[in-house]
């Protein structure tokens, strides 16, 4: 690549019109070198490796900021990706991340998801429509009840069952207890129906504790899984859907700490970084997402970009069935619908409205 290709990083800057110039150019040593210029006497490091101020203009009560880093100063490496991008300047409060564009075949190094949306389709049978999701709660359940939720949600013909983030390693529910217990319960109700419900455990912990779940996980037939980048870690997370060989659901855990535009985050970098379906918090449930900003996820997600596979958005977060249809109409085909403790609140109906959720998605 050229060593004029750079990353564009846009940062919204919250500081006096006297001051931006000097503040983006900041900025930009800080995100690249991080010592004086004056100091640096190689031509090269000046040239290629210092990050640039593209430019700079208002934007509403702030400023933003387009700023060049050389794609050397990243490799194929996301938490040297994530470093560059945001590393020092997410200790700046005044400091927002709201856009990343790309050069030509940059994104090609890290390849992206390995399944995507026509993964997630040929895992399931699902086509022409959303996918349905449910999740598994609370923690602190036993696996026996557990177990039955799946059993109930498969027979009901949802095509995708995760964990609850919550749901780890707990002595309650160990991973290697937990997950091929529900997995048989799946495995049963399949049988029954006929159906391709799959199953999702929450990967969690550090890289051994990944490691041995991913064994548990392969051993028992399980064919996908639900990880939290911001939580086990970028670099941790890229190198478990390496080894996973089965479609990733990414969580937003934690995602709302780092000041960086969700669109960009779980739309962009996710992406990027392989989960092939991304969850985020939709409008007017239990989250204060705009609805700008969660289709500013989904086309994120979904925007035709190099060789990188579409991923599936999940709108979630305190959804219900009566919101299906203004969920298509905002998505569209190409989603996931999760509704958690809307269905768990039915209680003894739950196979009813669980059917109820799959009827109204496939209307």
């Amino acid at each position: 690549m050229s060593p004029d290709a750079r990353i564009v990083a846009t940062y919204r800057l919250r500081v006096a019109e006297a001051e931006v110039e000097e503040r983006a150019l900041a900025l930009a040593t800080e995100q690249s070198v991080e010592m004086p210029l004056t100091a640096i006497g190689d031509a090269r490091v000046l040239s290629e490796i210092v990050a640039r101020v593209e430019q700079v203009r208002p934007a509403g009560d702030a400023f933003e900021a387009d700023i060049g880093i050389a794609p050397a100063t990243t490799g194929p490496e996301a938490g040297q990706l994530m470093n560059m991008l945001f590393g020092n300047c997410s200790l700046q409060p005044e400091v927002e991340l709201v856009r990343v564009a790309f050069p030509g075949d940059y994104a090609k190094g890290f390849g992206g998801p390995r399944f995507g949306i026509a993964g997630w389709r040929e895992a399931t049978g699902a086509q022409g429509r959303p996918l349905t999701c449910t999740a598994l709660k609370p923690q602190g359940s036993s696996i026996e009840h557990l177990a039955h939720l799946a059993h109930t949600f498969a027979l009901a013909g949802l095509d995708v069952i995760k964990d609850d983030h919550g749901l780890a390693n707990q002595a309650f529910t160990p991973f290697a207890e937990r997950v091929p217990a529900v997995q048989r319960a799946v495995d049963a109700a399949n049988r029954a129906s006929g159906g391709r419900t799959i199953y999702a455990p929450t990967f969690s912990g550090g890289p051994g504790s990944l490691a041995r779940q991913a064994a548990i996980a392969r051993d028992c037939g399980v064919r996908a899984a639900l990880v939290s980048p911001m939580l086990v870690g970028i670099p941790a997370f890229v190198e478990l859907v390496a080894t996973l060989g089965v479609p990733v659901l990414a969580h937003p855990a934690l995602g709302g700490a780092a000041r960086i535009a969700p669109a960009v985050l779980f739309g962009q970098l996710f992406r990027l970084f392989g989960a092939d379906a991304t969850i985020f918090p939709n409008h007017g449930g239990r989250f204060s997402y705009s609805r700008a900003t969660c289709l500013g996820i989904a086309d994120a997600a979904r925007a035709p970009w190099a060789s990188i596979a579409p991923a599936l958005p999940v709108p979630a977060g305190g959804m219900s069935v009566g919101r299906v249809a203004e969920m298509r109409a905002d998505y569209g085909t190409d989603c996931m619908l999760l509704i958690g403790g809307g269905l768990l609140s039915a209680g003894s109906a739950l196979l009813e409205r669980s059917r109820e959720f799959v009827k109204a998605v496939g209307a």
